[in-house]
């Protein structure tokens, strides 16, 4: 396997979290188990065989290597991936693939589907993605990846089953649809989108950016420019109800250590240890 590009690992329960995003750099992640990614802005060898990814919005460090993955797909006989991109982004997007595929010579076959906040996608009958406005320079998304389950209605708890299946046969909806948030991804947004969501703070996994660190960096321009400071996090930190909280997309101003030491200084139980950074 060719390891072209750096990628970081986390295991939550029976779901892995996989990528790697930088501000201004590349942003990438996707969950193995659920064949699902988030943003393209690079393309590891190992994402390939992924067929199914949410972009969060179309800065060049979020989508610059869609490109490159459908080529990949299509150069190793793989079936045309499935990209879902905010509204807006379509015809734009379409409009770069067919302009690649024309100086490349050679296809870039994908199926791209717009979104909008409130949209739903299925993704199987026990997983389904829901879609949240987020607060960016340009039009941007937020998404939860929830698990569901059929669940026995409360009045028909303790029927016998020959009476179950009688009232299933007959026609009768004897269950209700449960949802559980499993993983949220946020992508570039100030506060706003954060909060706009309730779900975020309740999935299991959360993973979101945390563009800025330092006490210097101002959070009302911070903010202006769509992204989030330390400092947000703090003043929500007893709205975070999730296992896992993945904090990443730091700016290059700063190196792995002042990261590391603005956190831990601020932060010093690490939101009791559920705070994870990505660096």
């Amino acid at each position: 396997m060719i390891e072209n590009l750096p990628v970081h690992t986390i295991a939550h329960k029976d779901l892995t979290v996989e990528g790697y995003s930088r501000a201004a750099v590349q942003t990438y992640w996707r969950i193995p188990e659920l064949k699902v990614g988030f943003d393209l802005g690079a393309q590891p060898w190992s994402f390939m065989g992924t067929p199914t990814w949410f972009v969060s919005h179309t800065h060049m460090d979020h989508v610059v290597a869609l490109p490159v993955y459908v080529a990949r797909r299509r150069m190793m006989k793989m079936e045309p991936p499935v990209i879902y991109l905010p509204e807006p982004a379509m015809e734009p997007v379409q409009r770069i693939l067919r302009l690649f595929s024309r100086l490349d010579r050679g296809r870039l076959p994908c199926e791209l589907r717009p979104l909008g906040p409130g949209d739903e996608v299925e993704l199987s009958r026990e997983h389904v993605v829901t879609v949240s406005p987020t607060v960016h320079t340009v039009p941007s998304l937020g998404f939860v990846l929830w698990e569901r389950r059929r669940k026995l209605k409360a009045e028909y708890l303790g029927l016998p089953g020959e009476q179950i299946r009688d009232l299933r046969l007959s026609g009768v909806e004897i269950t209700n649809e449960v949802r559980k948030p499993r993983v949220a991804y946020l992508g570039d947004s100030a506060p706003g989108g954060l909060d706009a969501c309730p779900a975020m703070y309740e999935a299991e996994v959360l993973i979101l950016e945390v563009t800025f660190v330092a006490p210097r960096h101002r959070k009302d321009k911070i903010h202006k420019f769509g992204h989030i400071h330390l400092d947000d996090l703090i003043e929500r930190r007893d709205r975070f109800r999730n296992e896992l909280i993945i904090a990443s997309h730091f700016s290059t101003r700063y190196h792995e250590r002042q990261i590391r030491r603005h956190v831990e200084k601020t932060i010093p139980d690490m939101l009791d240890g559920r705070l994870k950074l990505w660096v």
